[in-house]
């Protein structure tokens, strides 16, 4: 066959995509293919070396333009309908012409280490809208209620022209609030009932949300639903706002009726105007970078330390002594890193 019956291979389409040139990535990325933001959003994510630096230098060149759009945190108690909500929010804002991003956590089993990764199946309609891009990506041990790279991920989707990225977290916990600082803004899904669940609810929590949604107000389950949003709100009124100049409140919705939905859009876009004018935006997102990079060198640092030869011999004989009580945590803990700082400058 000659070269010129020869079929064509389109890019990215190999068993081996980390071999194209990083400027092919960025150029795919910038004009909103979803195929190849996806493999670099993998690239984020894996833990090899080569993927992982590949997945860094594909970001570097795509900073200049992130930023720009509305994060939203979302997060609720099992059974608020999060993914429902999400899925008829999302929707409506594609009609409207936005581009909406869903980065999804699925917790992962502590057992098989496996996750379902199903948000993908739960927003079937979100999922095929061509204005809407869903990531679903297992929790791993993360204990922030999303995946370690969820931040670079905000950014790549950023870069290929998404308007509204929405972080949907595993759900409402104490570890969930490492949400708040990678979003402009930050909702809670509840249910109706608030006078059961302010019992088990973090306080926390509620001092984290810029807004809570009560959902399934539809049907019977509305007047319910409108009683739970003003217990709500007389207990916002004793807690202290989560951004300064704005007022947290609770609102009812249906993802099924669509009642309360394009409220929630409206109450964003509030939001971000008065924030916005405030300078309160501006200086949040940078205080969100200052705080990644400390939480980034602690992630490296710790993976540093664990990694070490010097410390995995070390440790398990250290541990024995200290279980065994022949030594103070303390002096353990000492004699360790000083090892740990030995070996690295006998490199």
């Amino acid at each position: 066959m000659s070269d010129s019956r020869k079929p064509v291979v389109r890019r990215f389409q190999k068993k081996s995509p980390s071999i194209y040139p990083i400027h092919e990535y960025v150029s795919e990325i910038k004009s909103g293919n979803r195929a190849v933001l996806a493999k670099a959003i993998t690239f984020i994510e894996s833990n090899e070396s080569t993927q992982f630096q590949t997945g860094q230098n594909i970001l570097k060149e795509l900073l200049p333009i992130t930023g720009n759009s509305v994060r939203i945190g979302i997060t609720g108690v099992p059974g608020a309908g999060k993914s429902t909500f999400i899925e008829r929010f999302g929707t409506m804002l594609c009609e409207m012409g936005k581009k909406v991003a869903v980065l999804a956590i699925d917790p992962s089993s502590p057992v098989s280490k496996g996750s379902i990764l199903g948000d993908k199946t739960r927003m079937e309609k979100l999922s095929t809208h061509p204005n809407a891009f869903i990531r679903p990506s297992p929790s791993g041990q993360s204990q922030g209620g999303v995946h370690r790279k969820t931040r670079e991920t905000i950014l790549l989707c950023e870069a290929a022209g998404f308007d509204v990225i929405i972080v949907e977290t595993i759900g409402v916990g104490q570890s969930e609030t490492t949400v708040r600082t990678m979003v402009d803004l930050f909702w809670m899904l509840a249910i109706t009932g608030a006078g059961d669940d302010l019992q088990g609810m973090k306080k926390g929590i509620m001092e984290l949300c810029d807004s809570i949604f009560v959902t399934k107000a539809d049907g019977d389950n509305l007047p319910v639903a409108l009683k739970t949003k003003n217990e709500y709100n007389q207990m916002l009124r004793f807690l202290k706002p989560s951004t300064p100049g704005w007022t947290s409140r609770a609102y009812t919705c249906s993802a099924i009726t669509g009642e309360g939905i394009h409220k929630a859009w409206e109450i964003a876009q509030l939001f971000v105007e008065n924030t916005k004018a405030s300078g309160v935006f501006f200086e949040r997102r940078k205080n969100q970078t200052k705080e990644w990079l400390n939480a980034s060198i602690k992630d490296q640092l710790n993976q540093l330390f664990f990694e070490n030869e010097t410390v995995k011999a070390k440790l398990n004989v250290l541990e024995t002594a200290v279980v065994e009580g022949r030594l103070p945590v303390a002096l353990a803990t000492t004699e360790i890193i000083e090892q740990f700082i030995l070996s690295l400058k006998l490199k």
